[in-house]
């Protein structure tokens, strides 16, 4: 076989390995349908009052989040839309100069790019969309969150 081809079906190969790597639980490498149960996700604990679960599609995020009372969320931005939908408790959203308090059954719709901080006014479980995925979360460098109080 020539060289050339040779090369070329090793370098197929080495591809075709990497796809082949697992994906961290809860992270979609496939664009095909999947049924995921909430407990197959691992819940992370980012610090004592925050924890979260997510589940990564193509194009979008979906996680849940555990915010204990208390528990803060340092101001910050990033370049996903996010939409939070709170389940149980209250959350107060600072943006700008405006702060919003979305309770259980209210969602919030932040436009890519807007710094926000957040504090969890009782014990509260959110889900949180993100498009496109948190690639911080994803690679674990969300260091923000993980010193946050």
């Amino acid at each position: 076989m020539p060289k050339t081809k040779l090369a070329d079906r090793k370098k197929k190969n080495r591809k075709k390995k990497k796809d082949k790597r697992p994906a961290p639980r809860g992270v979609s490498r496939t664009s095909a349908v999947q049924h995921i149960d909430w407990e197959s996700v691992e819940l992370e604990e980012l610090n004592p009052l925050f924890r979260r679960q997510y589940v990564v599609g193509k194009n979008v995020m979906l996680s849940r989040i555990f915010l204990r009372n208390g528990s803060m969320v340092p101001k910050h931005s990033h370049h996903n839309e996010q939409i939070s939908y709170v389940l149980e408790g209250a959350l107060k959203f600072s943006i700008d100069r405006k702060e919003f308090v979305v309770r259980a059954g209210e969602v919030l719709l932040i436009p890519p790019n807007v710094p926000h901080k957040v504090e969890a006014l009782e014990d509260t479980l959110s889900l949180d969309i993100f498009d496109p995925p948190r690639a911080d979360w994803i690679d674990k460098t969300d260091d923000y969150l993980r010193k946050a109080k």
